[in-house]
């Protein structure tokens, strides 16, 4: 008797590198909110660097977490990383970035 797993799979390039799944309201919302938070936080610790690179990093993991697997989430947390750039809504611009494309890439499909 043979079972699923004993023949070989044949992936397509469309299964291979699905594309990530547009997130939902409530998780791009949430995603908003944690983005807003952070560089609220961020504008306030400009003074203590270790501070503000513990919440960056959080963030970028949870907004990995939340919005997948996106490239506009890495050049965010190196903007972050730059001396002074906490003065500046990153975060919340990146996830903007994020739903925009989504929202544009949706409408071509």
């Amino acid at each position: 008797m043979t079972t699923p797993t004993d023949h070989p799979v044949i992936l397509t390039p469309t299964e291979v590198m699905a594309p990530a799944r547009r997130p939902s309201r409530k998780r791009q919302a949430v995603a908003f909110l944690i983005a807003a938070v952070s560089d609220f936080l961020s504008f306030w610790t400009v003074l203590a660097p270790p501070m503000q690179w513990l919440i960056d990093l959080g963030t970028a993991l949870l907004l990995f977490l939340i919005l997948g697997r996106r490239w506009a989430i890495l050049p965010g947390f190196i903007a972050e990383a730059i001396p002074g750039m906490g003065v500046f809504p990153v975060w919340v611009l990146v996830v903007l970035s994020i739903i925009v494309y989504d929202d544009i890439k949706g409408r071509k499909h």
